[in-house]
């Protein structure tokens, strides 16, 4: 897949990996319809991008905004090639978690992928082309120390996209899952649990303590390297890999490290 010439649309793009991805799309020659619940965010982003990126505010877990999505998108530029689903929250603590904190979560981080693919994937496969990219995080293949639901819910991202993947790759619809761990974003310095800040401390701690920081340019480039190779899983961290087979290899043995790691972590 190469992205210049492209029409697409990436969720959460007034700031952090959304942002970068909207970037670095515009640089590689992509028209980008830059999405966000905060709208003023969006159209900063989109503005600094020039004619080749519009702004859309809205809440992505709306099927009807992102109809709004794929129409000013069409209107703008033409058919929809690449959706980024990227919005995301950090959800709430562990078993204290609200329902209100579960089913934002579930919303956002799942859900507005669905009722994307619901809306995308028919059309891309009477077209026999679409790319589909899911940012999950590492979380969804390790865990997430500190969030049940940013846990639970990243897992069921990337169990959507793998479903995706194989129920359609056949049919020309390509799918990413994206999995990194540290990224400089608004999630990193404070709001990934922002009603807990003794949990929300814990699960930064995690994060930064399991490997580096990269920046969302860094993401971002290995987002692109990784579609133009049409790879499933994109890791920006590439230690994930090892921990995810150490993981499969011998889960209780993966749980009773990751015990102990929390307890590092909390002494």
């Amino acid at each position: 897949m190469e992205i210049a010439g492209k029409v697409a649309i990436v969720t959460g793009a007034g700031g952090g990996i959304g942002a970068g991805l909207a970037r670095r799309l515009v640089a590689g020659g992509a028209r980008v319809v830059v999405a966000d619940l905060d709208a003023d965010a969006a159209a900063k982003v989109a503005e600094e991008l020039g004619a080749q990126a519009i702004a859309v505010g809205g809440d992505v877990t709306d099927r009807l905004v992102i109809a709004e999505l794929i129409a000013a998108a069409e209107l703008e530029f033409g058919p929809v090639d690449l959706y980024f689903a990227n919005a995301g929250i950090g959800g709430g603590p562990g078993l204290d978690s609200t329902e209100a904190q579960w089913s934002a979560a579930l919303e956002v981080n799942v859900l507005a992928h669905v009722r994307a693919a619901e809306l995308l994937v028919p059309g891309w496969v009477e077209r026999g082309s679409g790319y589909f990219v899911s940012t999950a995080s590492a979380a969804g293949l390790l865990t997430q120390i500190g969030s049940a639901p940013y846990s639970v819910t990243k897992h069921a991202a990337v169990g959507f996209a793998e479903w995706l993947s194989v129920t359609y790759g056949d049919q020309g619809v390509r799918v990413s899952c994206l999995c990194p761990m540290g990224v400089d974003t608004r999630l990193l310095t404070g709001e990934l649990i922002p009603d807990d800040p003794d949990a929300s401390a814990l699960a930064i701690k995690a994060v930064k303590t399991a490997g580096k920081v990269l920046s969302t340019e860094e993401v971002a480039e290995t987002v692109v390297a990784a579609m133009a190779a049409e790879h499933f899983l994109i890791l920006p961290h590439p230690e994930v890999l090892e921990m995810y087979r150490h993981k499969g290899a011998d889960y209780d043995r993966w749980i009773s490290g990751m015990r102990r790691f929390q307890a590092m972590l909390r002494a």
